[in-house]
């Protein structure tokens, strides 16, 4: 069976086509934004089964993945004002291939599913309550094909069955989430009502005090636009030092870039020791992502304190096409 997945980002799209259920990959391709891309993706949809698509935010509806259809398209766009910078970009990569293969299975796999586990007590804010009940704000939690994936890979190699893995996940790229996984379901993450929360990023500035945004419409006179341009585009460790690439960061001498290594760092271990409270009993933590699978530098330096080294670790590389062709599967099972 030939599964395509497409992953399509705001200003790029991913591609592979898999022959399932082997997991051979056939194709991939990076190309330009989704309209564009899929023209030059030079694939014979003719002999594909079904595609697959990364859909970011599927709010409380979404609890696994579905077969897409006009109202299933509806709901995604109810969604944007909670993802507005990945929901249209995953919606027109959708669009366009419905309408060029109207006969093929198309399923919508959605980061936030994942985080379905989460008990209240994790996911509701200490707003007033009628604020859940009438706007759903709330944690929803991000990167879930790829805590998912690595879920799966860890307990291999540790040799456990997945509902009785306890793991810390680290999915560290420009993007980055940390998310607790205890007996193979998340318990917790890092990500919240939107990707800005959590972890310190390539361009995000992950937790601060809300009433900084505050200040900065009193003190600046900043619009809300400009604040979520300056939060989303502006801050992190491009904020912090200029550089959002963390090679070149680690490879600088100067102030700014060191101080924004341990700003990242100190964050990730803050949550990692927090995760560790919440699993009581940690089987390993693992790394991923661009930064976390390629960075033996800042593996090192995470895993430099005298509670966390003395927890296993892994490095996996992670495949969110490849678990997202893997439920198209169990869709098509069903």
């Amino acid at each position: 069976m030939k599964i395509a997945v497409v992953n399509s980002g705001s200003s790029s799209l991913k591609f592979k086509l898999f022959d399932m259920p082997s997991g051979k990959v056939i194709y991939e391709k990076l190309v330009e934004h989704s309209g564009e891309g899929i023209e030059s993706l030079d694939v014979d949809f003719a002999d594909v089964d079904v595609i697959g698509h990364r859909v970011v935010h599927g709010g409380e509806k979404f609890v696994g993945s579905v077969l897409i259809d006009d109202e299933v398209i509806n709901d995604i766009k109810s969604f944007i004002p909670l993802a507005p910078l990945h929901n249209p970009a995953n919606l027109e990569g959708i669009r366009v291939l419905r309408k060029k293969y109207p006969k093929i299975s198309q399923v919508a796999v959605f980061d936030t599913a994942f985080h379905a586990t989460l008990e209240k007590e994790a996911y509701i804010y200490a707003l007033p309550y009628e604020m859940y009940e009438e706007k759903n704000i709330r944690r929803y939690g991000f990167h879930g094909s790829s805590h998912s994936y690595l879920l799966k890979k860890a307990a291999k190699i540790l040799g456990k069955k997945v509902e009785d893995t306890n793991i810390i996940t680290l999915h560290l790229g420009n993007g980055a989430s940390a998310c607790a996984i205890k007996n193979g379901k998340s318990c917790d993450t890092s990500m919240g009502f939107t990707p800005l929360e959590g972890l310190v990023m390539g361009s995000r500035c992950g937790d601060i005090d809300p009433a900084i945004i505050l200040y900065l419409q009193r003190e600046y006179g900043y619009s809300t636009q400009e604040i979520d341009t300056l939060l989303n585009k502006h801050s992190g460790l491009l904020g912090l030092c200029g550089n959002s690439d963390v090679r070149d960061i680690l490879n600088a001498v100067d102030m700014k870039s060191k101080l924004a290594i341990d700003i990242m760092v100190r964050r990730i271990q803050k949550y990692i020791g927090s995760y560790m409270v919440l699993l009581e009993d940690v089987d390993a933590i693992v790394f991923s992502g661009g930064i976390g699978e390629n960075s033996t530098q800042i593996q090192k330096a995470v895993m430099n304190n005298k509670i966390i080294k003395n927890i296993n670790y892994l490095v996996i590389k992670t495949d969110e096409e490849f678990e997202i062709a893997n439920e198209c599967l169990k869709i098509l099972k069903k």
